[in-house]
């Protein structure tokens, strides 16, 4: 989804267009093109991986259809990834709600260590079970639901600290100028995104050959 089809759409959209309307088959085929499947940013975004790693970043919004679609192939290839690539997850927040609380939703999840047991069932609450999870009192039954302490975790996702990570966020997202989601950002380089190659596996086919660029310097 881009930004405009947020503006657009409400979080129980159902009827967006296909991503695959914007795939260039050939220029795919021929291996990825930049302004075709990637684009190569003009000035570069900060990155927070150590030295001699390369950061990859996902863009995506629990409300998003496509990132939620897009969730189960990048955790798997995300759990695959050799030894020299940094990967993280950041929430976009294209307005304050539902991108803001979605933020600390998913911060909270990543300060209290439960992305493994609690990232995918938000994106299942919200598309296959039709939660919003777009109030504090609603995430605070939702992961009651899960066996976790509400008041800690309502703590942590009021704190400082994850205010912090999500202003941190925005200012990301901004530096890699995403407009759409699911994006991924190479070593504060590039960009590609399900959109700009028609499905998840070329998306992620363009990034591995993002990633070898930014190995090679280039």
């Amino acid at each position: 989804m881009n930004r405009r089809e947020f503006s657009l759409q409400t979080l129980g959209a159902a009827g967006l267009a296909g991503l695959g309307a914007a795939l260039p088959g050939l220029a795919q085929a021929q291996g990825p093109v930049e302004g075709t499947n990637y684009v190569k940013l003009g000035q570069p975004a900060p990155v927070s991986a150590p030295a001699g790693k390369i950061e990859v970043v996902e863009f995506f919004w629990y409300g998003c259809p496509h990132c939620h679609h897009f969730e189960p192939y990048l955790a798997t290839w995300a759990a695959r990834l050799p030894s020299d690539v940094a990967f993280r997850r950041i929430p976009v927040a294209f307005r304050e709600n539902p991108f803001g609380v979605h933020q600390r939703l998913y911060f909270a999840i990543e300060a209290l260590g439960l992305i493994p047991s609690l990232h995918a069932k938000v994106f299942n609450a919200m598309h296959a079970e039709g939660l919003k999870l777009d109030k504090p009192e609603l995430i605070g039954d939702f992961v009651a639901k899960q066996g976790v302490d509400r008041a800690r975790f309502m703590s942590v996702f009021d704190s400082f600290a994850v205010q912090t990570k999500a202003r941190q966020a925005r200012s990301l997202t901004d530096a890699y100028k995403i407009d759409g989601v699911p994006a991924i950002g190479v070593a504060g380089q590039y960009y590609t995104s399900v959109g700009l190659n028609g499905t998840p596996e070329r998306a992620l086919a363009t990034t591995e050959f993002l990633i070898a660029r930014a190995r090679k310097g280039r």
